[in-house]
């Protein structure tokens, strides 16, 4: 039998199932009776706080930065995230005004931060509700003096089953013996993912309720990189399969050792690979893995988590930190992005039909130019400190950007006249994201130095589906034949107006994609960062000749399932 999720560390494994069962934290339904039960509970919150705080230290203090960074970053932002005084703000009002008890309080207020990060379509952000899970759980354990077991010993190749891990699960689980994750949910961005891939552990996730089909002992074949795992297989599919992981490993050693090679095709044309990052210490990832700068720094999580707007000190200290470790290499900055899935705590957002079709992105930002300023001029101070782009979101006439250019000529007033140095002459982009602005490209052109493609809302928008929508997520579709047109056309009408083009959305990152995007011309790919090495890797064994042949063909065609297929035959 065979179970499919999504692949997101590669590599293929063969071992022995274990599955990891957790107990679900419950409500007591207890009411408080007086001020002094009130107080009690509010104290107890209180310790829970500073015992958590005390235990991811001591994990701090203990991990293996041999295993990697990423889980030391984790782990900082645990601590942030237990020290969020809106949380302790939320947990102590129920207790105080709803007369909560201390544990029913802090399900509920985590049970909320949980829902709302999870219900955002970026998946980035999504799955930071890993995150305020992780702290829920480690705060009911100290409120509950329950002690967490992590004593559990493995044997050689073992393969963890779970409905989901937690990022403390997978940072402190001891991986020596373990031979690869399976999880019941979980998307290419989870914690398991990423501790997955710095570890070199294959890992699949978001398998769904068949993943209940697995039985502790289990023997399992696990391809991290299709998705794919086969329960019980038989010799001939094990011998197979020993052949397959051989194969894995030696190309993974070739796509490793590509870190600092130009992403240059065999014809001699030098294409620019950029990584998708949240802030500093992704930056500094994504380097490790060859990416020569960010093609995306998304802005709003330094917004949210917390209960109000960010001054123009700490944003500019936030973007400062990114273009230092970005050591001179660009960094394209998205200004402010919330509305739709994104809403601020502290933000009065209206109540909408249609919010991602709403009042988000750089409408809000034209309604609320004292936002929008402070944010600027952040910007534009750390712009001193390294290479940084501007790049306005959501963009959907002409007008939209001269509106947002004046402003930005007001921040650059204010800093000259108070005598702030920052770089004059800062590019300034828009993403192309809604189909008129890809209609007009040619007059959006006229007005920016640069366009970047996010063909995640343009399928979308193109489209008309919401691909969270679970009846018609199938129509979500960047292979549509309408969707390449227009994604070839903004490249068209860039490059004849001398605007740089780049494209950060998730079809960027797509190996099938890559032949056919640099047929259209683009020059400037931007992804997650553990995808570099492998579109590295097919940009150097290709031809740009080859690959306008592609394009020509495949604009012949009517039909995504033909593209698909012809893309799948000819990809290396």
């Amino acid at each position: 039998m065979t179970i499919n999720g999504i692949g997101v560390s590669p590599g293929i494994t063969i071992g022995k199932a274990s599955l990891l069962k957790k107990q679900e934290a419950a409500l007591s339904g207890v009411v408080l009776a007086n001020d002094a039960d009130i107080t009690i509970e509010i104290e107890k919150f209180n310790n829970a706080v500073a015992l958590s705080v005390q235990d991811v230290e001591t994990m701090i203090n203990s991990y293996d930065q041999s295993q990697g960074k990423e889980g030391l970053e984790i782990l900082e932002t645990h601590i942030e995230l237990l020290t969020d005084p809106q949380i302790s703000e939320d947990v102590t009002e129920k207790i105080s005004k709803e007369k909560k008890n201390a544990n029913d309080a802090v399900i509920e207020v985590i049970a909320d931060a949980v829902q709302l990060f999870t219900n955002m379509e970026d998946e980035y952000l999504s799955t930071r509700a890993a995150d305020v899970q992780d702290i829920g759980d480690r705060l009911l354990r100290n409120l509950n003096s329950s002690i967490p077991d992590t004593t559990t010993t493995y044997e050689a190749d073992t393969i963890i089953i779970a409905e989901d891990l937690t990022p403390s699960d997978t940072i402190s689980m001891d991986t020596t013996h373990v031979a690869g994750f399976v999880t019941q949910v979980g998307g290419r961005t989870s914690h398991a993912a990423i501790i997955a891939r710095s570890r070199g552990v294959p890992a699949i996730v978001g398998c769904g309720i068949t993943l209940t089909e697995i039985k502790d002992g289990d023997l399992l074949i696990l391809d991290g990189q299709s998705g794919a795992i086969i329960i019980n297989p038989d010799q001939n599919t094990i011998d197979q399969y020993r052949i397959k992981q051989d194969n894995w490993q030696a190309q993974n050693n070739l796509l490793r050792s590509l870190k600092d090679t130009p992403a240059t095709t065999t014809d001699g044309i030098n294409i620019k690979l950029f990584a998708n990052i949240g802030d500093a210490n992704d930056m500094e990832q994504a380097i490790g893995f060859g990416a020569e700068g960010s093609g995306l720094l998304r802005t709003e999580l330094l917004f949210m988590g917390r209960d109000a707007l960010p001054d123009e000190e700490e944003q500019f200290e936030f973007y400062k930190a990114v273009a230092l470790k970005a050591k001179g290499k660009p960094v394209i900055v998205r200004t402010l992005d919330i509305g739709g899935d994104k809403q601020l705590p502290y933000f009065n957002f209206p109540a909408e039909q249609n919010p991602f079709l709403g009042y988000r992105a750089i409408r809000i930002c034209l309604d609320r130019p004292d936002i929008f300023i402070v944010q600027l001029k952040a910007i534009l101070r750390a712009s001193t400190f390294g290479r940084l782009k501007i790049m306005f979101p959501m963009i959907s006439n002409i007008q939209e950007v001269r509106a947002a250019k004046v402003i930005l000529q007001q921040a650059k007033d204010e800093l000259s006249k108070a005598g702030i140095t920052f770089d004059k002459n800062i590019p300034v982009g828009i993403m192309i994201e809604i189909p008129s602005a890809a209609i007009t490209a040619d007059l959006l052109a006229k007005e920016v130095d640069f366009f970047s493609i996010g063909t995640n809302d343009l399928c979308q928008y193109t489209l008309a589906v919401d691909r969270m929508n679970e009846q018609i997520k199938e129509l979500y579709d960047p292979y549509n034949p309408g969707v390449l047109r227009l994604i070839a056309y903004v490249i068209d009408q860039g490059h004849k107006n001398n605007v740089e083009v780049g494209m950060c959305g998730e079809l960027a990152s797509d190996p099938k994609a890559t032949l056919l995007l640099l047929g259209m011309g683009l020059t400037e790919f931007s992804m997650s960062a553990a995808a570099i090495p492998e579109i590295k890797n097919i940009i150097i064994h290709s031809d740009l000749t080859k690959a306008k042949q592609i394009h020509s063909h495949i604009m012949e065609m009517d039909s995504s399932t033909a593209i698909t297929a012809y893309l799948q035959e000819i990809t290396l």
